[in-house]
């Protein structure tokens, strides 16, 4: 059994942030994922492809069929890490595996706390019957380690989406989110045990930090680099252009 490095890389063929252009930078975060997984002695899996279409499921949800998934390309595992694509790994980026404890981990969130709040209170309030998770806690979805261990909370995820479906499209139009806080909330409500890393494996945000700049200062601080939040990012050209730099800094220079 190997660890697996899980990422979707699918074209919606939509408008604005489902153009195909988005997926023109996520070359460079599966080309550093590769070479992470060939030194780590893990496998790379790419989602190509949707489950289900997205006026019935939108794709960030799809994701948590990630169990079904694998099983259904019979591929045996140890432990999986579901990340994003428009991430940019370090090579030298420590095997986060061994760091686990076989919990459910992610990275501590350092973002807009205004927009966690804000966005905790609303599902808590209208998804969750006010049940409030520890806002410290919060983490961001674009880097979960997980196991066979939780399979069930998978379903869990699932089975809360479906059976609140209506209600969670309505939230959307409140500009919180869509799966992260509900996941998040639920990790708690249900007791699964949780692990956060320190943020230098998922280090987000860069632009509100000041880190993010052609001194390539970021490169010294983090693991594993989520290139979100771009400002001036019309057509996905600025999420192109850093994740390309980004690449080229670390693997060709």
């Amino acid at each position: 059994m190997k660890n697996i490095v899980f990422i979707m890389d699918i074209d919606l063929k939509g408008e604005g942030r489902y153009s195909s252009s988005r997926r023109l930078p996520y070359q460079y975060s599966i080309k550093s994922w590769k070479n992470w997984c060939e030194k780590n002695n893990a496998e790379l899996f790419i989602l190509n492809d949707l489950l289900l279409p997205t006026d019935e499921m939108k794709i960030c949800w799809q994701r948590y069929y990630l169990f079904d998934i694998l099983e259904a390309n019979e591929i045996d595992y140890d432990q999986i890490l579901m990340v994003d694509a428009d991430t940019i790994v370090h090579p030298d980026c420590p095997n986060f595996f061994e760091l686990s404890d076989n919990k459910f981990c992610a990275a501590e969130f350092d973002s807009s706390w205004d927009w966690v709040i804000r966005s905790i209170e609303n599902y808590s309030k209208f998804a969750f019957d006010e049940y409030m998770m520890p806002i410290e806690k919060y983490f961001d979805c674009g880097f979960m380690i997980v196991n066979k261990l939780h399979k069930q909370f998978f379903k869990d995820i699932i089975n809360f989406y479906y059976e609140n479906q209506d209600g969670l499209k309505e939230l959307e139009k409140l500009h919180v989110g869509t799966d992260q806080t509900p996941v998040n909330i639920l990790i708690h409500k249900l007791g699964i045990d949780l692990k956060l890393l320190p943020y230098e494996y998922n280090t987000m945000d860069m632009t509100r930090k000041e880190i993010l700049g052609n001194d390539m200062l970021y490169t010294k601080i983090g693991n594993v680099f989520q290139f979100n939040c771009l400002p001036n990012n019309e057509e996905n050209k600025a999420q192109y252009y850093w994740m390309q730099k980004t690449y080229q800094e670390l693997y060709e220079n």
